[in-house]
């Protein structure tokens, strides 16, 4: 099996230079990835090192939190920060408050090799998932503290397969899991790791933190200009289809709309704006407008969508109906119902939650959509009443952040 995963390794690395030619996020992914080592070499040998590994922005916001706290606690400390994916990497590259914001190599046991040589980690920790075969096994051979937090496994992973061996065995370079839910801890258990404590997402403390922050944003302020508001972030071309259907058929003068898309693409953004019938303006077009005057406002820049959700009465969540539903908890912290597309939700343990106890809608259809989107615009009531259950359930699940710093102040 090690050697069948170093020979597709191999066709990987000589096919990925040749589809970067044709393929812009591969692109990044290839180009970016021959900054690293370079990148690396500003770490001494005498520093001490936390690393992170976060596959892409969502698992990055996870870890956020860690290193946030080991940086006030542990200033001493270099924080290293590798991304698997551009989505991650474009955004945070310039995240304050680490030393260094690299891709993470290949995992081919050369790159593998040479990267821990360079980083030297006294502590290693992944984030979600990532479970590089190669890499793990150098983890090991390191020595350091290896943990995983805000885990989650799921029965068909092929850790718990009968011909799972090979992953299996790359497990045992972690020396703890810090696991989302008891079915994970249950999974680990059934293949004899112990070495598991339920500490819950830690994304729940980072969008709690987002709470005591000053979010007000004086231009949205000025669109909104006191009116009913939908916020729709991270879309994809999915979304913004049953979007574009309801603001021009369905939406009333008093009903606002903020659009906020995954993938900033001028060309997109303006096919966007050109599909929708209503009064529209770019977020790069509003100098000198008076941006109450219109009722659909595109958000064609990245980072500002967290504190836009709080002008939220309603928000959709993009990526349910392409390749992955993007962040609810952000719009949740606020007490804001939430809405997103599609009906593959089970990898996200938050959308099974709100959708049971009751503050969130999913929706596949315009049909759907549009329905759903009435109900909400006229039941005040029943706005506040989903509102209420997300904030609460964002308030019982803080505290992860807590149960791991503690285990780390023991090993650092």
């Amino acid at each position: 099996m090690n050697f069948l995963y170093n020979l597709l390794l191999a066709l990987v690395s000589t096919l990925l230079p040749i589809v970067a030619l044709f393929n812009k996020k591969i692109k990044l992914f290839y180009q970016g990835r021959k900054e690293t080592f370079s990148k690396l070499e500003s770490i001494s040998k005498t520093d001490k090192v936390v690393w992170f590994h976060a596959a892409s922005l969502g698992e990055f916001e996870q870890g956020r939190p860690i290193i946030e706290e080991l940086k006030e606690l542990y200033s001493d400390y270099k924080i290293v920060v590798t991304f698997f994916s551009p989505s991650g990497y474009e955004i945070r590259k310039n995240y304050p408050l680490a030393d260094v914001i690299c891709y993470l190599p290949l995992d081919t046991k050369s790159n593998v090799k040479k990267f821990i040589k360079l980083v030297h980690p006294d502590v290693a920790i992944m984030i979600k998932y990532e479970f590089w075969p190669n890499l793990l096994s150098e983890l090991k051979k390191h020595g350091a503290p290896t943990i995983l937090i805000s885990g989650i496994f799921r029965k068909k992973q092929s850790f718990f397969k009968w011909y799972g061996g090979f992953m299996r065995e790359k497990l045992t370079a972690f020396n703890h899991f810090f696991v989302q839910n008891e079915t994970s801890k249950n999974l680990l258990n059934s293949i004899d790791f112990h070495n598991v404590t339920i500490a819950g997402d830690t994304r729940f403390d980072r969008v709690y933190d987002i709470l005591q922050q000053d979010n007000s944003l004086d231009f949205i302020s000025e669109f909104k200009n006191s009116q009913y508001t939908v916020i729709a972030g991270s879309t994809w071309k999915e979304d913004e289809e049953l979007i574009i259907n309801y603001i021009n058929n369905n939406a009333t003068d008093d009903e606002k709309f903020i659009i906020a898309p995954h993938n900033i693409n001028q060309k997109q953004i303006k096919e966007l704006q050109s599909l929708i019938n209503k009064k529209t303006i770019l977020f790069s077009e509003k100098e000198g407008k008076l941006l109450s005057n219109y009722q659909v406002f595109i958000i064609d820049t990245i980072g500002l969508l967290t504190k836009i959700y709080s002008y939220a009465d309603v928000a959709y969540v993009g990526g349910g109906l392409a390749t992955g539903l993007h962040n609810i908890l952000e719009p949740a912290t606020y007490g804001v119902p939430v809405i997103f597309g599609g009906n593959k939700y089970n990898k996200f343990q938050e959308a099974i939650d709100l959708l049971e106890i009751g503050g969130a809608k999913t929706v596949t259809n315009t049909n759907e959509f549009s329905s759903n989107f009435a109900l909400l615009k006229s039941g005040k009531k029943l706005r506040e009443q989903m509102g209420n259950v997300n904030h609460n359930y964002i308030l019982k699940n803080v505290g992860a952040t807590k149960t791991i710093i503690t285990y780390l102040k023991n090993i650092l």
